[in-house]
């Protein structure tokens, strides 16, 4: 496209130049040089002119297509981290929760196992004709396993507390002149 607004110019140029040699068609004299001259310079000038526009406003349409793709691919760079921000963010979540899931399993276990001994040394006495401390070491670790077992429900449907995950930034370091 810009190949034929040149060619055009070059055209007219020509065909300018032609018409001043025709209507100076006798012989060349100093004087019908400078009347074929001063307007063959005035038009190439006008269309210096024309081609240095038409080459300001394709080198403008050109760094204004440039910065629209820097800025295109500087907003693709920007959500692609910021999804990436996101996973781990997730992520780091999912994995505390099955820490944490992990953890209360093995406590509960353990306490589970702990109140099955004291019941299984309260049955233990109430065989061995110790009547009353058996019952009481049963009731207590009854009463205490029925609180144990209230809490965990009691904070299994309070919600967990957020975590903030915060990914490390670092700033870029300042570039040091090398004229110092």
């Amino acid at each position: 496209m810009k190949l034929l607004q040149y060619f055009f110019g070059i055209v007219i140029a020509q065909i300018a130049l032609f018409a001043l040699v025709l209507l100076n068609a006798g012989t060349l004299t100093t004087e019908s040089l400078l009347r074929i001259g001063v307007p063959a310079l005035f038009i190439a000038l006008v269309i210096a002119f024309w081609f240095n526009s038409i080459a300001k406003h394709h080198s403008k349409d050109v760094v204004s297509k440039v910065k629209d793709e820097f800025i295109n691919e500087r907003e693709k760079i920007r959500i692609n981290a910021e999804r990436a921000k996101m996973r781990v963010h997730k992520e780091a979540e999912k994995k505390i929760i099955k820490e944490t899931t992990k953890a209360h399993a093995k406590a509960n276990f353990k306490v589970g196992a702990a109140f099955a001994g004291l019941i299984g040394v309260g049955a233990l006495f109430v065989m061995a004709q110790m009547v009353t401390a058996g019952l009481l070491m049963i009731s207590a670790s009854a009463g205490a396993m029925g609180g144990y077992y209230l809490r965990s429900k009691r904070d299994k449907y309070q919600a967990l507390p957020t975590i903030e995950v915060k990914p490390l930034e670092q700033k870029p370091k300042k570039l040091e002149s090398k004229g110092k």
